[in-house]
């Protein structure tokens, strides 16, 4: 069992260790500053997890990530996922990003369910709820991006 949870924990880590790189990456290749500024934040928070996840394995944690309800506004599970290239709108960049979130949320979804109640599934959980705070940050951009006028 233990050698379960370490093959989760690191799948985990590499997840995140994943979207930070995936998020720098699209950075670069963003020409619009608030979109690039906007990635920039979300491969921190993706840093941020990855130290969450390895002071978790190390058992080392000290604080649990702060949590609030996300509201998940379903924009990503119904709006297509547009192709990368450097002359992305803003509002294709945050779509991009919503697309991500969506997943990593059914990644841990996904570990959680799979897990019997314990630490290990509440952490996975709490993980779920961060990926789809995310999502709903970067669906709040897209839609006030997309849709100017309710701006």
């Amino acid at each position: 069992m233990k050698d379960e949870l370490g093959s989760i924990i690191e799948k985990a880590i590499q997840n995140e260790e994943d979207a930070n790189l995936f998020y720098i990456d699209l950075a670069k290749k963003v020409k619009d500053k608030e979109a690039k500024d906007a990635l920039k934040f979300m491969a921190e928070e993706e840093k941020k997890h990855k130290v969450f996840l390895i002071s978790y394995r190390d058992g080392s944690f000290k604080k649990s990530l702060k949590m609030e309800e996300p509201i998940d506004y379903k924009i990503a599970q119904h709006v297509d996922k547009p192709d990368i290239a450097g002359d992305m709108k803003s509002k294709d960049v945050y779509l991009v990003a919503a697309h991500r979130e969506l997943n990593s949320y059914n990644f841990y979804n996904a570990l959680a369910a799979a897990q019997p109640a314990g630490k290990v599934k509440d952490m996975l959980a709490t993980m779920a709820k961060e990926e789809l705070k995310h999502k709903e940050k970067v669906e709040y951009l897209y839609s006030n991006t997309a849709f100017s006028e309710t701006w």
